[in-house]
């Protein structure tokens, strides 16, 4: 399963519609999720509605959180994106066994199974999450509860049985045409990620649509450079309820 979660305080204004760039994230099987940080001041409701559309575009979910809830809602979503994955699996594959009967259609017994199938999925299943933290100047006395979530977000992705892994990027980058830039690759290493923007250049701009467009990239490709490497991951979910069910 593939994330997005995009961490900022306001509206883009540089580039492609974040909404469209979420919208395509979600064609290519990543949910994206986005956390408006709102405790200095108002975001407004030009941002508050543009991160709640680029959610619903991405098939995810938003919230408007101060930093004291930032890393309750963080894990809070992540998680509950993982249930609504498996279970939007799971309904697909019921519709294909049962000729477009639901899970509620099936027989008491059966419905048990697949609810204890999809409880097990939940936490077993890999998990691929690609943090994308807004870094323009409103964001700079922020950033410290940002880090600080971040971890805690690790502790509860580590607690998990299946495998968990965790990326890191910020935009915009700190020279002109970065849109996004990769501070921590594909990692499970709770130390890495101290210390992430204390050197970065706090800049105004909100590339927000470019740099969900550079973190799909390396979604597909493993790099933000576009070189291509053969990722061959089978989607969570596939196949997984036939001997449930029939």
């Amino acid at each position: 399963m593939k994330q997005v979660l995009l961490i900022t305080d306001g509206c883009s204004n540089v580039g492609q519609s974040p909404v469209m760039a979420a919208s395509y994230a979600k064609q290519e099987g990543i949910t994206v999720n986005v956390v408006g940080i709102v405790d200095y001041g108002t975001i407004g409701e030009l941002g508050a509605q543009e991160i709640h559309e680029i959610a619903q575009a991405g098939g995810g979910m938003s919230r408007l959180a101060d930093t004291k809830q930032l890393a309750r809602t963080m894990q809070m979503m992540t998680r509950k994106t993982v249930v609504q994955t498996i279970q939007q699996a799971v309904n697909k594959e019921l519709k294909q066994i049962l000729g477009g009967e639901s899970l509620e259609s099936l027989p008491p017994a059966k419905r048990s199974e697949v609810v204890e199938v999809m409880d097990e999925l939940t936490e077993t299943s890999p998990l691929d999450v690609a943090l994308l933290i807004d870094v323009s100047a409103s964001m700079k006395p922020k950033l410290a509860a940002v880090e600080e979530a971040i971890r805690d977000l690790l502790l509860s992705l580590a607690a998990r049985e299946g495998q968990s892994r965790i990326a890191v990027f910020h935009f915009p980058g700190n020279h002109g045409g970065e849109d996004a830039v990769l501070d921590i690759d594909w990692t499970s290493d709770l130390g890495s990620t101290r210390s992430l923007f204390q050197r970065l250049v706090m800049k105004g701009a909100t590339p927000t649509g470019p740099a969900l467009l550079k973190v799909i990239d390396f979604f597909r490709y493993g790099t933000l450079n576009g070189y291509q490497t053969d990722l061959g991951e089978k989607g969570a979910g596939e196949g997984i309820l036939s001997d449930y069910v029939r």
